[in-house]
């Protein structure tokens, strides 16, 4: 009981941080409802980029309120898949169809893009501990 109590306030202290975050990339990097939408996708790539590092250096290694805190808590509240999608919808009710089809496209292929670059240099030269024979 005692961990899962851990685990959760892990969760809610990382994600004030990450929401807190979120609004100050959001203040700084503001755009209109007809305008591509940077602050989300920025937020989005370095979220994926640094969970990826994370889960390749520190997460085998972690506790479990560890990665409760730094996963779900705070990248989950700073990157987000539901400021994804209300910006397509609210592109497209804009009228701007192309800006939301490259949104869309920008996001998914960034996202794997910042995964796959953050997984290999939290790696580095030695494998996954999955991939490791024993």
């Amino acid at each position: 009981m005692v961990s899962i109590v851990r685990d959760v306030l892990a969760v809610i202290l990382g994600g004030a941080i990450g929401t807190a975050l979120r609004l100050v990339i959001d203040l700084a990097i503001p755009h209109s409802d007809t305008s591509f939408p940077f602050s989300t996708l920025a937020v989005n790539t370095v979220g994926a980029f640094t969970l990826a590092v994370l889960v390749a250096r520190v997460w085998s290694r972690s506790p479990s309120w560890v990665r409760a805190g730094l996963g779900a808590g705070l990248l989950g509240s700073f990157t987000t898949f539901s400021a994804v999608a209300v910006a397509m919808v609210t592109l497209t009710l804009s009228g701007e169809w192309m800006l939301a089809v490259g949104f869309l496209v920008a996001s998914i292929l960034m996202g794997l893009g910042a995964a796959a670059l953050g997984l290999r240099l939290g790696y580095g030269t030695r494998p996954p501990l999955d991939l490791v024979d024993e």
